[in-house]
């Protein structure tokens, strides 16, 4: 029964985060202390102490931090974990058998089904008689195994096997979604990318090229801008960078709009210097000011104006990108942020709500005002603390 009390608490750890768990076991004397209060409690803490390292992934360091408190759950001598083609890690008593610990799962990991083995020692202080082995697995596709070892594989130590396994699975399972959101960004920002770049570049290298006889310090220093905006888009590190780099890319990005426009394009900037350090998605505004001069300057005669604002609203960063250019619908516009129709001359601008949305959840994604012929304001809300969210 030892092993049923932290079986029961540990079907119910799935997405519970270890700074809720720590506060549970700082509470357990007001709680109660009665031997399975403590018990539960206990189990709570262990299980919050290996869940950290498996959010990483079935690897050979996360395996090894984990593997002495999932030993703990479980009561056994020694506990082995394995991916599909080796062993990870061996803990506890018995270390000799470490060797042999993937051939003892060899059965598991090809028809995923639990077993219970016998172990052959020749030492007789050796508690390694028994094995109970489980298949741990993500999609429904075996991708490792768990053995514990003892004296003996006891119903309650086979019931305990396959509940912690589960929970296991559960957080391998956060570990591939954590995976694939992180796959997701990567491509969603490699897609604004290729989006900006093919226009952007090509205008760019014309403008300069256009003042290297008449004005060659000019074509210097907007080379120069250039450089620099360049490889702060096509940077290969860090979801995340803070507000002030973003406007400053988004500076150098208008310095050479305005070389290609002249004083055809006229931008005001009212930003609140204490949101600058805030953390925002990379790449989430210079696309919206791209749009704003694409639609707000190209397609128009005469004087295209923007306006770019940043300001401090409490808890949250308040960002605005408005143009008064031709618009657009706004059935298409709901259209194109649903996904159901490609924009023409846009960009990213369904990109970027869905990254916000990803990031800070549904509330957070981009409100627009336009109209035909209203011009567009892009409104952006985003809480200047959150978690998972950082400048690094």
């Amino acid at each position: 029964m030892e092993y049923l009390v932290g079986v029961a608490v540990v079907a119910v750890l799935v997405g519970v985060p270890s700074i809720v768990l720590w506060r549970v076991m700082r509470g357990r004397r007001e709680l109660g202390t009665s031997p399975a209060e403590r018990a539960t409690f206990e189990t709570l803490h262990t299980a919050s102490l290996a869940g950290p390292p498996l959010r990483s992934g079935l690897t050979a360091d996360g395996a090894e931090r984990a593997s002495r408190h999932l030993r703990a759950l479980l009561g056994s001598a020694a506990l082995a974990i394995t991916d599909g083609e080796r062993l990870l890690v061996y803990d506890g008593a018995g270390d000799h058998h470490a060797g042999q610990a993937f051939e003892h799962v060899a059965a598991t990991l090809k028809d995923g089904r639990i077993q219970v083995l016998a172990i052959d020692c020749d030492l007789l202080e050796c508690p390694i008689r028994q094995a109970v082995v489980v298949p741990l697995s993500t999609d429904d596709r075996v991708v490792g195994a768990m053995a514990a070892y003892g004296q003996n594989a006891s119903a309650g130590l086979v019931r305990a096997a396959q509940e912690v396994a589960g929970w296991v699975d559960s957080q391998l399972e956060l570990a591939e979604l954590d995976r694939s959101r992180t796959l997701l960004m990567e491509a969603e920002v490699r897609a604004l990318r290729a989006q900006i770049s093919p226009h952007f570049i090509y205008n760019s290298l014309t403008t300069i090229a256009s003042f290297v006889r008449t004005d060659p310090e000019r074509a210097r220093e907007l080379l120069l801008e250039f450089a620099d905006f360049t490889r702060y888009s096509f940077r290969r590190h860090g979801e995340f960078t803070t507000l002030a780099e973003e406007l400053r890319s988004i500076d150098r990005y208008l310095i050479l709009e305005r070389a290609r426009f002249g004083d055809q394009l006229q931008v005001t900037l009212r930003i609140a210097p204490e949101v600058l350090p805030v953390a925002v998605p990379f790449l989430c505004l210079q696309p919206l000011v791209e749009n704003a001069v694409r639609h707000g300057l190209e397609s128009r005669n005469g004087v295209g104006r923007i306006t770019i604002i940043a300001e401090d609203a409490g808890a949250e960063c308040r960002i605005t990108v408005e143009d008064d250019g031709l618009g657009m619908d706004p059935e298409r516009l709901r259209r194109i942020l649903a996904g159901e129709v490609a924009p023409t001359g846009g960009v990213g601008l369904a990109n970027v709500d869905e990254r916000l949305r990803q990031v800070y959840g549904d509330e957070y994604g981009l409100v627009v005002e336009t109209g035909t012929g209203a011009g567009t304001k892009v409104n952006i809300r985003l809480p200047k603390y959150h978690p998972g969210v950082s400048a690094r």
